[in-house]
């Protein structure tokens, strides 16, 4: 094999959509560190979910400290209430950094999910992409690639 053949078959991009779980959640959190160290964070992933957060992203400066949970769409989970956890995933190629609490309590004030079976059954919401009212409360945590 020939240098060139070698770097061909070490640069092939994959296709996210044939990744399993366990990958996906891999490459999301790859993909946000580099995008948190443009803004001066290192990332530090978790074994397990600690207190909610898959991973840690401290700041150089030393204050400020976020714990993040991966997800891949806009969701709202009752088990994150009062932990302090941001929620971070893709949306059509955007990346959002969302204060759980602050987001499911502006949706709450707004009753768009208190009556659905998901949330007072299944303790959850999402949706497969970010609907138009949430568009505009989550553009201040749109994080710029």
């Amino acid at each position: 094999m020939t240098v060139d053949q070698n770097a061909q078959m070490m640069f092939q991009k994959i296709e996210y959509s044939t990744l399993n779980a366990r990958q996906k959640e891999n490459f999301n959190f790859q993909k946000i560190s580099g995008i948190l160290a443009d803004y001066g964070y290192n990332c530090l992933r978790l074994s397990d979910d600690w207190q909610g957060a898959d991973f840690i992203a401290c700041h150089i400066d030393g204050d400020r400290f976020f714990k993040i949970q991966l997800k891949g769409r806009l969701t709202l989970q009752k088990k994150y209430i009062a932990k302090d956890v941001y929620i971070a995933f893709f949306d059509k190629g955007d990346c959002y950094i969302y204060p759980h609490d602050l987001v499911m309590d502006a949706t709450l004030a707004n009753d768009r999910i208190m009556d659905s079976d998901s949330w007072r059954h299944h303790d959850s919401y999402s949706w497969p992409t970010i609907p138009r009212w949430a568009k505009d409360l989550l553009k201040e945590y749109k994080v710029s690639q």
